[in-house]
């Protein structure tokens, strides 16, 4: 008998443990299409069930891409490049070619030039070892280059097999829906969502009579903030428009407080111009150095806000790191936060963030 696979999340149907991932109830088996009761919790309540898989499980699924002939399209979150990327893809997926996708560019400032950006994917990506034969900037929710990165596709796969593979809550399955909205007319195939770990097996949609579109589980990153904050936390930094750029001029000796999930100090350097990218309804609170300390003890949670009760009890303790800002423009990047555009010039910054979370130190975007 052949596997029933759940057609929201790519797990095998089972009836037996309710605990465990693709349970459905025997009656759910007699309908058209059959999703798991975590599948139909998350789509109709927005509810989200723990599974028994760990990270590693969902690397291993991906090993299995190594011993195909297929394309693989890399999506990242241009927001959260540093935090999305997939170290060792290469590793992970062989020899076959991979096509670089970045997700969210309607989330950029207007300004910007997108020749730019793609030069500047395709060097970080060089440079974090990362061979990519395309990029397309795209946006999986307002459709923005997807018509151009479906032709690519279907030009570079030669009938072969495709595997969309990318971090958790990084939009692979809202981008899967639109590609198959276009080939079909059938609108949410998959099952969307905020949360991170929504697909749990391989999905496969057939492209035609020799080969098949496959969604992949999102590969966990536990450096991005999405994993130690509440849902509701997590909607909140998560972007949903065009980013506004806040500018801060600050002297030595003054800090910024990013809600109260992270804060700047700077430390040394000339006054100058800070310029922060971050969801639109983070709020940022500057104030002196020596105030910070204290703030962050007491006032997180309260006057600094998110985190709320729910992310307050499982964020780890804040760690700073230094950072000597060479010449250039550059952006400190918090994962899954933003960023903060750093003057040029001698500067040195601490970043305060939870012990967990990736800040790193990269060539402006912008």
């Amino acid at each position: 008998m052949d596997k029933l696979i759940c057609a929201g999340c790519g797990a095998e149907i089972q009836t037996e443990d309710e605990s465990a991932a693709g349970y459905a109830p025997k009656s759910a088996l007699e309908r058209e299409t059959v999703i798991c009761k975590r599948c139909f919790r998350l789509k109709h309540y927005n509810e989200v069930q723990d599974v028994d898989y760990d990270d590693d499980d969902f690397l291993e699924m991906l090993q299995q891409i190594n011993d195909t002939d297929s394309l693989v399209v890399q999506l990242i979150d241009i927001f959260d490049f540093n935090g999305s990327l997939i170290p060792g893809l290469n590793r992970l997926t062989g020899n076959n070619p991979v096509v670089l996708a970045a997700n969210k560019m309607d989330l950029l400032p207007k300004s910007v030039n997108l020749n730019k950006v793609e030069k500047w994917l395709r060097r970080e990506a060089k440079e974090a070892g990362l061979l990519v034969e395309d990029v397309h900037l795209i946006s999986a929710s307002t459709n923005q280059g997807i018509d151009e990165l479906a032709k690519a596709i279907e030009q570079k796969r030669s009938r072969k097999d495709v595997f969309v593979v990318g971090t958790t809550n990084v939009g692979k399955s809202t981008l899967i829906n639109e590609l198959i909205n276009r080939s079909t007319g059938i609108k949410d195939a998959i099952t969307t969502s905020y949360f991170p770990g929504t697909t749990l097996g391989f999905i496969d949609i057939p492209l035609d009579d020799h080969s098949s579109l496959y969604d992949t589980p999102g590969v966990i990153q536990r450096h991005q903030l999405a994993h130690y904050v509440s849902d509701e936390d997590l909607k909140l930094i998560t972007p949903q428009k065009e980013i506004k750029a806040k500018i801060y001029q600050l002297n030595e000796e003054q800090t910024l407080f990013f809600g109260g999930l992270a804060r700047m100090d700077f430390v040394k350097g000339e006054h100058s111009s800070f310029v922060c990218y971050l969801s639109n309804r983070i709020p940022i609170h500057r104030t002196k150095m020596e105030k910070a300390g204290h703030i962050t003890e007491n006032r997180i949670g309260e006057m600094l806000v998110p985190p709320d009760e729910n992310s307050l009890s499982k964020l780890p303790q804040w760690k700073r790191q230094t950072f000597r800002i060479p010449e250039g423009k550059h952006d400190v990047v918090i994962s899954g936060l933003g960023w903060i555009m750093i003057p040029e010039g001698e500067v040195t910054v601490h970043i305060h963030a939870p012990e967990g979370v990736k800040i790193s130190l990269r060539e402006s975007l912008i």
